[in-house]
């Protein structure tokens, strides 16, 4: 019998640390292989954000232009505001811009604001709530001046096209007039008021 030289058992040996990674490498990937595998998965998920909007009808002209004014004068005109968002949400009416207002034409001319129903020829008022405010323009800019304390806290439903889409339409009717005490000198004054609906979101 041959016996093997020192050279030959060291090639023996290097070539047989590979062949027995190979081998290690097929009995590990047969068993990668070899394992059953299961899943669920929920589809993707979506975040998205509500709206409050409010629009009106009066196509950006101011409610009253009104000239001329002498004691006793009055007049009545009437605005649309509606919610198209989708949040349920509390609308309130308060005065902005507010010029001269604390002169005695702003101090002796009432303005009575109503909420209801119909038109403006044939307008109904509310049962509850029905009148937003009842009194001199200066007043109203003193009391009514921001969201927190504006007037009327209409609740909206945040459903514009639903069965109860009625709720998101408001109806107001504005009626002033002018005291028939007005002095002498309130010729030729001017008095300016404007009027912001704001809607915020309920919590």
């Amino acid at each position: 019998m041959r016996t093997a030289t020192p050279r030959a058992a060291r090639l023996a040996a290097v070539i047989g640390v590979p062949l027995a990674l190979v081998a290690s490498g097929l009995v590990v990937s047969n068993a990668s292989y070899s394992a059953f595998s299961a899943q669920t998965s929920n589809p993707t998920s979506n975040w998205t954000t509500g709206s409050v909007k409010l629009t009106d009808n009066d196509a950006d002209v101011a409610l009253f232009s009104a000239v001329n004014l002498k004691p006793g004068s009055t007049g009545t005109n009437c605005i649309t505001v509606t919610s198209t968002g989708s949040l349920p949400s509390t609308v309130k009416l308060y005065g902005t811009g507010a010029v001269n207002v604390s002169s005695d034409l702003g101090l002796k001319t009432t303005l009575k604001i109503e909420q209801g129903t119909g038109t403006c020829q044939a307008f109904v008022a509310a049962g509850t709530g029905g009148t937003v405010y009842d009194g001199t323009l200066a007043a109203f800019q003193t009391a009514r001046s921001s969201y927190a304390n504006g007037a009327d806290a209409w609740v909206t439903t945040g459903n514009p096209t639903g069965a109860d889409s009625t709720a998101e339409n408001r109806l107001y009717k504005f009626t002033y007039t002018v005291a028939s005490d007005l002095l002498n000198t309130s010729q030729g004054v001017n008095v300016k008021q404007g009027f912001t609906w704001e809607v915020q979101n309920n919590n």
